[in-house]
């Protein structure tokens, strides 16, 4: 990785640092102001028990979490039965933002589920993230479905 940083699944000991980096997307948000509610917890014990979800955190090397992304696989018929990738809540803590660890958080996901036999990698990203929108064009990443969410 990029300047001794380290990509790696995600540990309970990271989820405040998570969170603060989901609530602070514009801002950095310190880690230890997060309150982790029990829904937070049953959410992160979730995807920690569950063989196709990752949480991957992007850690300086010290334990100091940087940036994050959930990576899910899904299998499927689609594509003659080949298994897709998610990627999600991708995150570059504010202040870290332009020096490159977006673009190796992203790449070692994509990397990991090729590793894994996917076929295909996909996002969705807010409609606003314009500056997002490019740094995905820029890996290689193509528009070419519009997304709909309905929320319940």
């Amino acid at each position: 990785m990029l300047w001794g940083m380290m990509a790696r699944t995600a540990t309970r000991r990271d989820l405040p640092a998570v969170i603060a980096l989901l609530v602070g997307e514009d801002t950095v948000v310190d880690p230890r102001t997060v309150e982790v509610d029990e829904a937070y917890e049953r959410a992160f014990e979730a995807v920690d028990a569950d063989e196709r979800n990752e949480m991957i955190v992007l850690d300086e090397g010290d334990g100091t979490v940087v940036g994050c992304l959930q990576l899910t696989y899904i299998p499927g018929l689609g594509r003659h039965g080949q298994e897709r990738a998610l990627i999600e809540a991708v995150r570059v803590r504010a202040d870290r933002r332009g020096a490159g660890l977006g673009r190796e958080l992203l790449t070692w996901a994509i990397e990991r589920a090729r590793a894994r036999g996917c076929t295909l990698v996909q996002l969705t990203s807010n409609k606003r993230r314009t500056e997002a929108h490019r740094f995905y064009g820029s890996l290689g990443f193509v528009r070419s479905h519009d997304g709909f969410k309905l929320s319940l």
